[in-house]
């Protein structure tokens, strides 16, 4: 029998404020087309395109790179630069700079950058769920049938209200509050909430 998902009115803003920025749009529609496993563009470009939207700013205003994340069980670095190599042949008209990461590896190499290890990741679902706010843990893609998919593991209330909230799944408070400030100094108007 045919089951009818009715979208939420923020599925349908947020597909709708992503959609007027061509060039990030474009990505997304390209990226998902490539058939890489358990693939999402999020973070901070789907997060500071609705900010951005919700105080007026200018289309890509604030948006240092575009995240791409996916999940391959092969770790090798040689698979993941012929990934990367594949979305940016892909992207390459693109205004964007890409951060491109396989969540499988990241266990690998996350201690050397951030000083402490974490275990390993089991999917990108997991990753996403880890990012530094509950606003930004947020990744799309577009299904076989050209639908936008969403996943937002806290909802989207905060991102659509402008607040910025520790999601302490992972990060540390230094983390957080150098991001949150640095948002805070692009967008004025959002709400930050302290790590306390």
């Amino acid at each position: 029998m045919y089951q009818y998902k009715a979208l939420s009115i923020q599925e349908t803003e947020l597909n709708k404020i992503l959609e007027k920025d061509n060039a990030l749009y474009k990505i997304i529609r390209d990226v998902s087309a490539l058939g890489i496993p358990n693939l999402y563009v999020g973070g901070g470009s789907v997060t500071q395109s609705v900010w951005n939207h919700l105080f007026s700013k200018p289309i890509g205003y604030g948006i240092s790179d575009v995240d791409i994340v996916y999940f391959d069980t092969d770790l090798s670095l040689e698979k993941e630069r012929m990934v990367l190599e594949q979305i940016v042949k892909t992207t390459k008209q693109n205004q964007y700079a890409l951060d491109v990461k396989n969540e499988a590896r990241v266990h690998l190499w996350y201690e050397e950058e951030f000083g402490f290890s974490i275990p390993a990741y089991t999917s990108t679902e997991e990753a996403i769920s880890t990012w530094p706010s509950t606003a930004t843990s947020i990744g799309v893609f577009f299904d076989q049938e050209n639908k936008l998919q969403i996943f937002a593991p806290y909802g989207m209330y905060d991102l659509f209200s402008g607040v910025v909230r520790p999601n302490k799944a992972m990060i540390s408070r230094e983390v957080y509050e150098k991001k949150a400030e640095k948002w805070g100094a692009k967008w004025p108007g959002l709400t930050v909430i302290g790590w306390q």
